[in-house]
């Protein structure tokens, strides 16, 4: 190699291995930690026939706990894409005492040991607890119901939103309001017409997350939940169930049930994803 093409300002330079080692090592990461343990939930599922299948994942215990899985993962994430869009907001928009201690503890749930927050929650929603004693008296039991379920989904999905919509609100002009608003527009059909389609794709995204972290969700939920046959039992406890007794072919039946849900739900997310992002990219 001459000396101008060593010291050519022009030539390209690769900090890291080529596409075909890249490619390689990813594909190797990827089938190590994703590819073969699922694939070893469907082969390990597929020694069931069709009706022990049928008979494991339908059975009434079973699928009361799909329908609290996957209903209270649905609402707190709605819940979620509400509210974490307000604290968003005021995070970014406004000013006020105790600011960056609030924005720190946004990422608490990320910090704190899911057993330690189910601990926590339940402590203080129980019927002693500190907000538990103020609202069992006025009929509204939270803990060991499929209530308590939803606070704690809810609280460890809030810092999905609230860190995906954060940065585009930061880098959203404000002239964008003002010119809406010196053109008649009222402050809801600022929001609705011009802020809500810019911010709807990362919004979708901190919801896709926050599903996508409440459907597995166990160590918050099992203490705060308490685990009431039919009534506030969530799937992945199911699961643990059938480990325990060794069965071990009638836990991942249930397994394989949970991802084909979750990978059809994300796949329509997603899709919902690409379609407000193509549309935003059109109103612009």
């Amino acid at each position: 190699m001459s000396a101008a093409t060593l010291f050519n300002p022009t030539r390209q330079t690769r900090v890291l291995p080529g596409f075909g080692l890249s490619l390689g090592y990813t594909l190797v990461y990827l089938s190590l930690l994703v590819l073969i343990p699922l694939s070893a939930v469907f082969l390990k599922t597929a020694t069931l026939g069709w009706s022990e299948f049928w008979a494991v994942v339908t059975a009434p215990r079973v699928v009361a706990s799909y329908k609290l899985s996957f209903g209270a993962s649905l609402l707190a994430a709605g819940i979620n894409a509400v509210f974490g869009l307000m604290l968003a907001w005021a995070l970014v928009r406004y000013t006020f005492p105790g600011k960056k201690l609030i924005d720190a503890l946004v990422d608490l749930p990320f910090a704190l040991p899911t057993a330690v927050a189910g601990i926590a929650l339940t402590a203080l929603y129980a019927g002693n607890g500190w907000v538990g004693s103020i609202l069992e008296p006025l009929g509204l039991k939270v803990a060991f119901t499929p209530l308590g379920v939803l606070v704690a989904l809810v609280f460890i999905g809030v810092p999905f939103v609230v860190r995906t919509v954060q940065p585009i609100l930061e880098d959203l002009e404000t002239e964008l309001e003002e010119a809406a608003a010196s053109l008649g527009a009222q402050r809801w059909q600022t929001f609705t017409k011009v802020i809500l389609p810019i911010l709807l794709p990362a919004l979708l995204t901190g919801f896709a997350l926050a599903f996508a972290r409440a459907v597995g969700e166990y160590g918050s939920v099992i203490f705060i939940a308490g685990n009431i046959p039919m009534v506030s039992e969530i799937t992945p406890l199911m699961i643990i169930t059938k480990l325990e007794q060794y069965d071990y072919v009638g836990a991942t039946a249930i397994a394989t049930v949970m991802l084909v849900f979750s990978f059809a739900l994300l796949l329509v997310i997603n899709l919902l994803q690409a379609w407000s992002a193509k549309r935003t990219g059109r109103n612009r």
